[in-house]
C-alpha cells in the first residue's frame, strides 16, 4: 500500500524537525525503516507488544506505539530516548503516519477505480457508487490522453507524471500496461481543443527535457459524464496507432484530427488488399521510383496545382506534366483529375496501413 522508501523519507525528515531516533517495524518485527541502525534490535519485543492490548509502551527505554489501519494493526513505531518530549514525539510521527496510511490508501484506491473504469471493469451502477465513495465527480468535463515513449520501460514515467501534476491535481494519472502512462485530464468548461493541445506539448516538451525519446501523446474526445472516460481512452488508443501510421511527424495527435485514415484504420486486411489489386493491377505504390514518389508526395501537398508544385521541385512544367502522364499510363489514374486523386490518395494511405499492420505483427 506505503512503500518502505516513503516511511523512510518521512522518519528522516520527522528526525531532522524533532531530534528523535526513530523505527517503524512491522507486526512480526521486521524493521521497514529506521533512522539508527541499532534499533534494528528493537524487533523482538515490538513483536510482543503488537499483542499486547495497550496502544503504547515504554521497553528498555524506547517508546512503543501502535499505528492502525482502519482498526487492523499496521506498524508499531519506536522512538529512542526517555521522557515527555520524547512520547509527546512519537504520538505525534505515529498520528502522521497512520493519516499517510489513509491517504495512499484512498490514492490506491482511486487509482484501482481509474483503471476499473479505462478497461470497462465496471457496471453502470458501481461507476456512480464507488465515484460518490471516492468522492469523485462524476458530472465535470475530462479527456483521457495517452502518453508514449521509446524508453517508457526503462524510465519511471508513471511518477515523473504524478510529479508533473503535483498531489493536489484534480487529474487522474495511471497506467494499465507498462508501455504507456494514462492522463484523465479535469478540464473546466471554456477548456477547448487548444488548451488540451497546450497542455499535451507542454507535457511533451517536459518529458523531452527528463531525456525521454519520440514522446508520443494523443487524445480522444471530451466526455462530460464520468461513465464515458472509457469512450475517450479507447478513441485515445486509435488515435496513438493511427497516428503513428499517417501523422508520424506530429508529437500531438487529437482523435477528431485522424479523418480518413481512422475509417482506413478499421479496414479488414483482406479487404485492403483486394482494393489495392484493382487499383495498382497487382502491383504497389513501393515499386515507383523515388523521383515518382516524390513528385507525386508534392502534388498532393499542394492540392493538385501544377504550378506550384513545378516551381518547388525545381523543375519545368511540361516536364511535371510528363511525369504525371507516365503515371496514368501505368495506373490508369490522372491526378490532375479530382477522382481520380483522391482514388490514389486512398490507396497511398491503404498500402501505408497495410506494412504498418504487417510489422507489427512480427
Amino acid at each position: 500500500m506505503i512503500s518502505n522508501q516513503i516511511l523512510q523519507n518521512t522518519i528522516e525528515g520527522l528526525k531532522a524537525i524533532a531530534r528523535v531516533e526513530l523505527c517503524v517495524v512491522d507486526i512480526d518485527g521486521k524493521a521497514v525503516a529506521m533512522t539508527a541502525d541499532e534499533m534494528e534490535n528493537c524487533g523482538k519485543p515490538a513483536a510482543e507488544f503488537a499483542k499486547s492490548p495497550a496502544d503504547s509502551q515504554e521497553i528498555q527505554g524506547y517508546q512503543y506505539f501502535k499505528i492502525f489501519d482502519e482498526q487492523q494493526l499496521e506498524y508499531i513505531l519506536i522512538a529512542g530516548g526517555v521522557g515527555e518530549d520524547v512520547y509527546m514525539v512519537g504520538k505525534m510521527v505515529a498520528f502522521q503516519i497512520q493519516n499517510l496510511l489513509v491517504a495512499y490508501k484512498e490514492r490506491f484506491d482511486k487509482d484501482n477505480f481509474i483503471k476499473n473504469l479505462l478497461l470497462d471493469n465496471l457496471l453502470l451502477v458501481d461507476i456512480y457508487s464507488r465515484a460518490k465513495k471516492l468522492h469523485i465527480q462524476t458530472d465535470v468535463k475530462r479527456v483521457a490522453l495517452i502518453i508514449e515513449t521509446d524508453n517508457a520501460k526503462d524510465s519511471n514515467i508513471l511518477e515523473m507524471m504524478r510529479t508533473y501534476f503535483g498531489s493536489n491535481s484534480k487529474d487522474f494519472i495511471t497506467a494499465v500496461d507498462e508501455n504507456n502512462v494514462i492522463v484523465v485530464k479535469d478540464l473546466s468548461e471554456s477548456d477547448s481543443t487548444k488548451e488540451i493541445d497546450k497542455a499535451a506539448g507542454n507535457i511533451a516538451a517536459f518529458l523531452e527535457k527528463e531525456n525521454l525519446q519520440d514522446v508520443r501523446i494523443a487524445y480522444g474526445t471530451v466526455v462530460s459524464e464520468i461513465k464515458d472516460v472509457s469512450r475517450s481512452y479507447k478513441e485515445a488508443k486509435m488515435a496513438l496507432d493511427v497516428g503513428k501510421i499517417f501523422f508520424g511527424e506530429r508529437d500531438v495527435i487529437a482523435y477528431s484530427e485522424l479523418g480518413i485514415g481512422r475509417l482506413i484504420y478499421q479496414l479488414p486486411i483482406p479487404l485492403c488488399k483486394m482494393f489495392i489489386k484493382e487499383i495498382f493491377d497487382g502491383k504497389s505504390p513501393d515499386d515507383f521510383d523515388e523521383e515518382t514518389l516524390v513528385t507525386i508526395n508534392k502534388f498532393f501537398e499542394n492540392s493538385l496545382n501544377v504550378s506550384e508544385t513545378s516551381r518547388q521541385l525545381f523543375i519545368h512544367r511540361n516536364t511535371l506534366v510528363y511525369r504525371l502522364d507516365k503515371l496514368q499510363k501505368s495506373t490508369g489514374l490522372d491526378l490532375r483529375v479530382f477522382e481520380d486523386a483522391i482514388t490514389f490518395k486512398i490507396a497511398l494511405m491503404v498500402v501505408k496501413y497495410m506494412k504498418y499492420m504487417e510489422n507489427f505483427e512480427y
